[in-house]
């Protein structure tokens, strides 16, 4: 089936409409945001299991195909820590915050990471991207959203939210994981 045809107009359920956007952006498709705010996240760190449990329930609230995005924030120096738990960082002590708690770690490396949830009413697929990297000394950038202003990519001096919404959606880990996608329908 024609990934364009699958996915345009799909039901993409999220509250984050930065999501949305970027998502739409790397399939080259408009996606039709769903927010379901009340829809039930499972207390794990991971976030594989989150994504198929909250594919799952979107799927039975919405009754029509749905994608579902998820993404964690894994910084080496905490054993992976905040991973899944990134988004309750980022309301309760910011990213500033988390910059801080990171100070006294000598070990900056950090990995991005995304599942993507799809379900048609018969199967769950879920597709993995992860982008490997570090913390930034300082909070750098004004693009993006999230954490974009401390993750700096492999292979690049500049962290996510000093980069284009192209150069990002190039090669992030919401594209990574949007592209195993494609290749799994």
């Amino acid at each position: 089936m024609d990934t364009h045809a699958l996915f345009n107009g799909m039901k993409f359920v999220t509250g984050n409409p930065n999501k949305a956007r970027e998502a739409g952006e790397i399939l080259g498709v408009t996606l039709d945001q769903v927010n379901l705010p009340d829809l039930h996240e499972i207390q794990t760190h991971d976030l594989e299991a989150i994504i198929q449990d909250k594919t799952l329930q979107a799927y039975r609230v919405v009754n029509a195909p749905v994608l579902v995005e998820d993404s964690g924030l894994l910084f080496s120096a905490w054993n992976g820590l905040p991973g899944a738990l990134v988004k309750w960082f980022e309301t309760t002590v910011g990213c500033d915050g988390m910059l801080k708690m990171l100070e006294s770690f000598d070990n900056r490396e950090a990995f991005a990471l995304c599942y993507v949830g799809y379900h048609d009413g018969r199967e769950i697929r879920t597709a993995r991207g992860k982008v490997k990297g570090r913390v930034a000394d300082r909070l750098l950038g004004s693009n993006g959203f999230g954490w974009d202003t401390l993750f700096i990519p492999e292979g690049h001096d500049r962290t996510y939210a000093e980069m284009t919404a192209q150069e990002k959606n190039s090669m992030s880990h919401r594209r990574k994981a949007f592209e195993t996608l494609k290749n799994m329908i």
